[in-house]
């Protein structure tokens, strides 16, 4: 490939991107995936608000109502893990525009639900939807933004989670006053439409392209980009591009790649980190509105409440945004989660024994501060630690562990909060992120600041020293 400026030189669509200014363009592509994101985050924090309204309406038990709030991630961890093998395969843009036709289809079929049964049927196909989209979304934007600034759009991307959530929150207020929760499933299904957008606008990976063999795709679009980063900054040239390790094209993909001796390592840790954050998140989250009608409110007044403590998520994922690039994502990672068990175990001692609003306000705020910042850093840091071909599969079978964290976590609530009550119940959180935070520790990488084949040489290059000291040793002892 020839990269801009004339040259003969031949460089991969790595190092032509990486030596891309950050202009109006990866602005713009950053805008249009961060936005189905976040149109996606309004249907997964959507049964947060509705899920008291549910209980009522269907007369359910809390073990049924945690069975119906699970439902989601039934279907997120099929479509994680599935779309992250797809996407590896056929290419991010294709399966990133078909999750968002499912889980737009799924949204409306939630409204016309007759029962608690066909309900939970279109919530784990909704869910598989969404579970599409998660991991592709972190894959497609990682591979476009150039290393110095990837941290910071992907942990920006990922603070359209807590606006999502904030913005369910919203709306549930609204329609909940003046109609009913099937109103709501019915506007959630609208965004969809943005699929147009992203089709009409967002190119498919020039990496993904060149590491499937197809070389003159890659150049069509990396031609485009260069040309709009150039447009947009208003430059004749671009600076040379920026030589980075040659990684092998068409290598090992699938799910066998994971447990290779460059990803095996990377792959126990974010399993593990994945599980427990999302056990400890959405087992409390989607149970915030409940418990607080259980402790006496009103079911708008809960629903304001969990909206005005889920403000304390925007300083979080902008901090965490900031730090991931200037500290580092493993101890940024590590301190979100411990900060996160310290405010999960202070809310959860302060709604057991509620004599004051203000403090129970004032310490969800520091609760979602931390896991807020804590979801910037996970989206951030796990497409980083596979290399191309495996990337999508990678943060997709993350994506799909954490779902079943997140499935078991509302269940689990709702057969802990009878026997233990609410302190309980945030005890068990709290030990969900701390657990979290130890895999981090233990088998945690930094990979601040290095390219994407960079980390993947830095992988190969760990997996040939642990293959030549094991034959090393294998050699002594035949001896």
């Amino acid at each position: 490939m020839r990269h801009q400026s004339g040259s003969t030189a031949a460089h991969t669509a790595a190092a032509r991107l990486e030596r891309l200014p950050i202009s109006g363009y990866h602005r713009l592509i950053f805008i249009i995936i961060a936005g189905a994101f976040f149109f996606d985050s309004i249907d997964l924090g959507m049964m947060t608000f509705v899920l008291g309204s549910l209980k009522a309406e269907f007369a359910l038990t809390t073990a049924q109502a945690g069975l119906l709030a699970s439902a989601s991630f039934v279907g997120m961890a099929a479509g994680a893990a599935l779309s992250g093998l797809l996407a590896d395969k056929f290419g991010r843009k294709p399966v990133f525009q078909v999750s968002m036709v499912i889980w737009g289809v799924a949204s409306y079929l939630c409204s016309t639900a007759a029962d608690a049964d066909t309900l939970t049927l279109y919530r784990v196909i909704l869910g598989f939807g969404m579970g599409m989209e998660f991991p592709v979304a972190q894959a497609l934007l990682s591979e476009f933004i150039p290393a110095g600034q990837r941290g910071k759009y992907i942990a920006l991307m990922d603070g359209f989670w807590p606006l999502g959530f904030i913005t369910a929150g919203l709306i549930s207020y609204y329609f909940l006053s003046i109609a009913s929760w099937r109103t709501v499933f019915v506007v959630l299904a609208i965004p969809a439409l943005f699929l147009l957008v992203v089709r009409r606008f967002v190119p498919e990976s020039p990496r993904w392209l060149e590491h499937a063999g197809r070389h003159d795709e890659a150049e069509r679009v990396l031609t485009a980009v260069e040309n709009k980063v150039k447009a947009s900054l208003g430059l004749r040239e671009l600076p040379r591009p920026v030589e980075v390790p040659a990684v092998q094209q068409g290598g090992r993909r699938g799910f066998a790649s994971l447990w290779s001796a460059e990803h095996r390592s990377s792959t126990i840790m974010v399993w593990g980190l994945w599980f427990f954050a999302l056990l400890g998140f959405y087992g409390l989250t989607t149970w915030l509105g409940a418990l607080l009608q259980q402790a006496g409110f009103a079911v708008t007044k809960s629903v304001m409440y969990t909206v005005l403590i889920s403000l304390g998520g925007i300083p979080g994922f902008l901090t965490a945004a900031w730090l991931v690039e200037k500290w580092g994502r493993k101890p940024t990672c590590i301190a979100a989660l411990l900060g996160g068990a310290c405010g999960v175990f202070l809310y959860g001692q302060v709604a057991a024994n509620v004599g004051s609003e203000t403090p129970l306000i004032l310490s969800g705020l520091l609760m979602q501060f931390f896991l807020f910042g804590m979801w910037a850093v996970l989206y951030t840091y796990t497409p980083e630690l596979y290399s191309t071909g495996s990337r999508a599969t990678g943060s997709g079978f993350a994506s799909a562990i954490g779902r079943v964290g997140s499935l078991l976590g509302p269940y689990l609530v709702g057969v802990v909060l009878p026997a233990w009550g609410q302190g309980g119940v945030f005890t068990v959180g709290a030990g969900c992120f701390f657990a979290a935070a130890l895999m981090v520790y233990l088998l945690g990488v930094e990979t601040r600041g290095k390219s994407l084949e960079e980390i993947a040489h830095s992988h190969d290059d760990t997996a040939r020293q642990a293959g030549v000291a094991l034959g090393r040793e294998a050699t002594e002892a035949a001896r």
